[in-house]
């Protein structure tokens, strides 16, 4: 009898559950789904991230860093679209794991990814937070700091994190409790919603461009990589480029470091069983949110580092502040106002995924389905899941600085792409004629190369991401031997159809 750690749940089974009575609402079409994408991609890179990598990590190297994050995307997007097409059911990688690597890389998987989506979402709420309390002033409001930011703050002097006045950052908590709400209620609410806020986020990055394309000083472009141009290690250990502080810097790193961003495209796989056509509709949400972002990812960031020298680079809302840099203070407003609605959409669709991960894996057995299965009568939401992922969120995004959770974000996401990547190479075999109404091209060259790029950008990574991996697995796997493999449906069947035969 095979190893039960690796028992894989076939294309016949995974279609015949979309049968099933709890399932989720249909209700979205190609337009929400890119939406959904664009949603958590702008604003989380642009809104949040940019300033930090630009001042710390790459320069005005960071657009080419941009660039090498886009092209690891357009790789695993394309083995996602394909699986997606196949399989249209809730789980994103965690599903395409377990139909291809087994039981075991799939519980692996989804364990990972919710903690890169509860993780994300903490870090862009913080975010949020930073931008909204840059709005209070000009309403004469100006918060205690005790109730404004986290206990602790990172000192880049020092090199280590250092104790606040602060209590907590209530904003940030306030802004997740409001989210998770609007999840509760209902997807097709949260797709309307965030629909709304992308189209007033897409206008201010085309705002940012068109309007600080004429403030760009060529000069600032010069060191274009201050930083050069690696930043791989291995285990902490430099191979080419140099770090700071034990931390690696160059565009290879700002590739690293900025990738959270583009998570968006893995969000809407998530949502596939929620899609009206979800063959069709799905693959176009992933190809188009990220061909758009990406472009206009590239030229926010030339724009921005155009405009200030890269080492004044506001590194907590970097756009907004460099039009106040160059003297336009009302643009500032502008910006920092659609930065609030551009964040709120962004940390809206991650939070809106990870419940949906654990619905997938409690169909499995692998987590409690009496809670993490529980879908709303009503709603059609898995909302005891949205409740308690809220809750995390809040408390890391409440007590935790942004630098804390930037760090945190990136690793799991890029082996979860890897693992897709290698997903499309093992059915492409093992279910050749498989119907398959978006094909990856350029198989398995696509494949490889979407592998080598993800690991080449985790081992650009500080170590201290990988220590972080390998406890919250350690967690995982202390779950999935406890629990998990003893309630696995999966497993559970093939016992009942090997005592059947037996008779």
């Amino acid at each position: 009898m095979a190893n039960p750690l690796f028992a894989t749940k076939s294309l016949a089974l995974l279609l015949e559950e979309m049968a099933g009575e709890n399932r989720l609402r249909r209700v979205l079409g190609p337009v929400q789904l890119t939406s959904l994408g664009i949603g958590a991609i702008i604003g989380a890179g642009i809104f949040v991230a940019t300033g930090a990598a630009a001042h710390n990590v790459a320069g005005p190297a960071l657009m080419l860093s941009y660039v090498v994050a886009g092209i690891t995307c357009v790789f695993a997007a394309l083995c996602y679209a394909e699986f997606a097409s196949m399989v249209p059911v809730a789980g994103s990688a965690y599903t395409y794991a377990y139909a291809t690597l087994g039981e075991l890389f799939a519980w692996i998987i989804g364990w990972d990814l919710v903690l890169e989506y509860a993780v994300g979402s903490a870090t862009v709420a913080n975010g949020w937070s930073s931008f909204f309390q840059t709005l209070l002033p000009r309403l004469g409001i100006n918060l205690p700091e005790a109730i404004s930011r986290a206990p602790i703050a990172y000192d880049a002097s020092l090199g280590r994190f250092v104790a606040t006045d602060g209590v907590i950052n209530l904003p940030a908590v306030i802004i997740v409790a409001i989210v998770t709400a609007v999840l509760v209620k209902g997807i097709q609410e949260s797709a309307s919603f965030n629909a709304t806020m992308v189209g007033v986020k897409v206008l201010a990055v085309l705002f940012v461009i068109l309007v600080g394309s004429f403030f760009i000083n060529p000069e600032n472009w010069r060191p274009f990589a201050p930083y050069g141009h690696g930043g791989l290690t291995l285990f902490g250990y430099t191979v080419w480029g140099q770090t700071v502080g034990g931390t690696p810097v160059g565009t290879l790193a700002g590739a690293a470091i900025i990738f959270f961003a583009y998570i968006g495209f893995d969000s809407v796989s998530t949502h596939a069983e929620e899609a009206k056509n979800p063959n069709r509709d799905v693959p176009i949400g992933i190809v188009a949110s990220l061909i758009v972002c990406t472009v206009l990812y590239i030229a926010v960031v030339a724009v921005l580092t155009g405009m200030v020298k890269y080492d004044q680079i506001d590194t907590g809302a970097g756009v907004s502040v460099a039009f106040r840099t160059v003297g336009l203070p009302w643009a500032e407003a502008i910006i920092a106002t659609a930065g609030v609605a551009g964040i709120t959409s962004v940390l809206l669709v991650m939070m809106l995924s990870a419940p949906r991960v654990f619905l997938a894996m409690a169909r499995d057995g692998m987590v409690p389905p009496s809670f993490f299965g529980s879908v709303h009568p009503k709603f059609r939401t898995p909302w005891k899941t949205t409740i308690l992922i809220g809750s995390f969120v809040a408390v890391g995004a409440g007590l935790l600085p942004i630098e804390a959770l930037l760090e945190m974000t990136n690793i799991g996401t890029l082996f979860a792409f890897a693992v897709v990547c290698a997903a499309v190479l093992i059915m492409r075999r093992i279910n050749p004629n498989a119907e398959r109404s978006f094909r990856c091209p350029w198989v398995p060259v696509v494949p490889i190369l979407g592998i080598a790029s993800c690991l080449l950008l985790m081992f650009s990574l500080p170590a201290a991401n990988w220590w972080r991996l390998v406890v919250w697995l350690v967690i995982g796997l202390c779950i999935y031997f406890g629990y998990s493999r003893h309630n696995s449906v999966l497993r559970k069947r093939e016992q009942a159809l090997s005592v059947g035969g037996g008779r």
